[in-house]
């Protein structure tokens, strides 16, 4: 039995705040070959995850600490669903189903989240990178991060 500490997670968001990508992962399971897939991440307000898909797993995350919006769109990057989860809002966490395009926005600083999935972990079907979404790494990226903030259901999302 291991006991995770509240202080993990104070270290956990103190490293999201110093990382280029601004968020953190701490693994629970011991290897990419475990079974069951557990891992904490903390990620700050700008923290920018590149709406993805994955093709044989599903995702499921639980909200520990601040607040979350999870975005759900379909193959042409349109808005089919934004749920909240988190301080303040009536969900708790999310379960995001097989191939259905998705990202999360944590909305306050040191939002963290437990995520849950079966493993083992393979890079090469992990998942996939929506085409219509800019890479992490582009220019583009923080422009579009702002436009996913005010994106409505039947919006298609653009960097502009």
């Amino acid at each position: 039995m291991r006991i995770l500490l509240g202080s993990e997670i104070d270290e956990l968001v103190a490293r999201a705040q110093t990382s280029p990508r601004r968020r953190a992962h701490f693994n629970v399971h011991a290897d990419a070959a475990d079974p069951v897939q557990r891992f904490f991440v903390a990620a700050q307000r700008d923290s920018y995850f590149r709406p993805h898909r994955h093709a044989v797993k599903s995702e499921m995350a639980l909200v520990l600490r601040g607040r979350f919006d999870v975005l759900m769109f379909d193959d042409t990057g349109v808005l089919n669903a934004r749920d909240s989860a988190g301080q303040g809002s009536s969900g708790i966490g999310w379960e995001v189903p097989v191939l259905t395009w998705h990202t999360l926005l944590p909305l306050e600083d040191g939002s963290v989240f437990l995520e849950v999935k079966a493993g083992p972990y393979d890079a090469a079907t992990a998942s996939e990178s929506a085409p219509w979404a800019p890479a992490e790494s582009d220019a583009a990226a923080a422009a579009f991060l702002e436009r996913l903030r005010t994106l409505r259901p039947g919006e298609r999302v653009t960097a502009g």
